[in-house]
């Protein structure tokens, strides 16, 4: 296996993504890395070529196509004053709910 990703890379998405890790998530997390990349790289080596592109699975043969997808339909919404009666903690408007991102 040859090294793609530097674990000042593995740091640097790290401190990116706001991710504290220890020196031995660091090392794991690049090895994790480095196998991914290894694998896409075997993947690159296989022959597509009687392979047709396409941009939806659901365009392959078989897998429904258009009669997979509901049909639009406008449908009532949810009462307000019923759903905010079982929020824990509301403001009669929205839901109030404790932070979770620390900057």
């Amino acid at each position: 296996m040859t090294a793609k990703v530097s674990v000042e890379d593995v740091n640097r998405v790290a401190e990116l993504a706001h991710l504290e890790l220890t020196p031995d998530e660091s090392r794991s997390m690049l090895k994790d890395l480095n196998a991914i990349l290894d694998h896409v790289a075997q993947l690159g080596e296989l022959d597509t070529s009687c392979v047709a592109p396409l941009a939806q699975v659901s365009e392959l043969d078989g897998a429904g196509g258009e009669g997979s997808l509901r049909m639009d339909a406008v449908l009532p919404s949810l009462d307000r004053v019923e759903v905010m009666a079982e929020a824990p903690e509301t403001d009669r408007i929205f839901f109030k709910v404790p932070k979770v991102i620390e900057r």
